[in-house]
């Protein structure tokens, strides 16, 4: 009931079929690509087969608005071809190293990384299976620790409430991470934007006293730190997410890609959203903050909070927050509650869980 009631709050709950990219075996995955091939070549000999109507979540242009037409661009093929290989060989690769696999092999149709990204996203959106099945394996930046013991499959176990400020490092590799057995008495999971908050309520060891695991993606969140929360969020549906992120339009926007997915990753995005909720900073809690704390809102800033608005996904009370921070003009960031002692931070998260004092 739980992945329902997000499912219908993602970004795609409006159509269920745009959350279908399918988890499979490397040999499956280039079976499609075969077929993929035949069916574009055997339509090609057939002048008056139809056209098959846009790609969902890729349509970026006329340019690739039919999948012949999506087949037939040099970029689609070489990562087709290049991910045909890798599973061939049994391999793992980064986005990084792919484009750089790319660039030397099909300059010319690979200048940037943002170009191999979406073209993934575009072979994901064609075959209908995961990047990590397309043999693509996520960039981490993330770290948890806390009231959490991690057992491996070499048998190895991690527990996560002795270990130092940094945490343990969270993999990469998804095919690691969905093998992980958790084991944990905690009450609580907490996404923390930042790593130098993350680690500052690790030194304090916030989780002896509230019985929590800590979270963090380092920044905006990427795929595995969102894989490992959805896991976490399956393993203890009972066990409530709060995120604590800078009171900015990017904060929101960070809360929000784990909330209700990310729309960069098409297909794949609704299958790590969880049902989280925002402890702070919010705009009941600038009375804690000294004005001289107050930064004013940048372009940047500006710029996400028009894209947040335009969603119809977004919460009523998110939206308030948003448009408060427009109104005012200002933003604040979760560190200007040192002004009360590096200590504060550690009992103001206490407190509003206490409290119930989240949206």
């Amino acid at each position: 009931m739980a992945e329902a009631g997000v499912a219908a709050a993602s970004l795609f709950g409006a159509d269920r079929r745009l959350c279908s990219a399918d988890i499979l075996p490397p040999a499956e995955v280039r079976a499609r690509i075969e077929v993929a091939v035949l069916n574009f070549l055997a339509a090609l000999t057939d002048p008056a087969a139809p056209a098959i109507s846009a790609l969902p979540l890729i349509s970026r242009g006329a340019a690739n608005r039919g999948l012949r037409r999506a087949l037939l661009r040099d970029d689609v093929s070489s990562v087709m071809e290049m991910c045909y290989k890798i599973l061939g060989e049994g391999k793992l690769v980064t986005l990084r190293e792919l484009f750089y696999t790319l660039l030397s092999e099909s300059p010319t149709y690979f200048t940037c990384q943002r170009h191999v990204n979406q073209t993934v996203q575009d072979v994901v959106s064609l075959l209908r299976c995961t990047r990590q099945s397309l043999g693509i394996m996520a960039s981490s930046r993330g770290a948890l620790i806390g009231r959490l013991v991690v057992q491996g499959p070499e048998e190895e176990h991690v527990d996560c409430s002795i270990l130092g400020p940094s945490g343990h490092a969270i993999t990469g590799d998804l095919n690691v991470l969905s093998k992980l057995i958790f084991s944990s008495d905690a009450r609580y999971i907490i996404v923390v934007e930042k790593d130098a908050i993350f680690q500052r309520l690790a030194e304090d060891r916030i989780y002896s006293h509230l019985p929590c695991i800590l979270i963090t993606a380092k920044g905006y969140p990427d795929l595995a730190t969102r894989f490992i929360l959805h896991r976490l969020s399956q393993t203890y549906p009972n066990m409530p997410i709060f995120a604590l992120v800078d009171w900015n339009p990017a904060g929101l926007a960070i809360l929000c890609t784990y909330k209700y997915g990310s729309i960069s990753m098409g297909l794949e995005s609704y299958r790590y959203a969880c049902n989280v909720k925002w402890l702070g900073l919010r705009g009941d809690d600038l009375q804690l903050i000294p004005q001289s704390a107050y930064q004013e809102l940048k372009p940047r800033d500006l710029q996400i909070a028009k894209s947040l608005l335009s969603s119809k996904f977004l919460q009523d009370k998110h939206r308030a927050e948003l448009t408060l921070m427009l109104e005012t003009g200002k933003r604040a960031e979760i560190e200007a509650l040192y002004s009360h002692g590096f200590d504060f931070l550690g009992k103001y998260v206490a407190r509003k869980i206490v409290q119930g004092d989240y949206i």
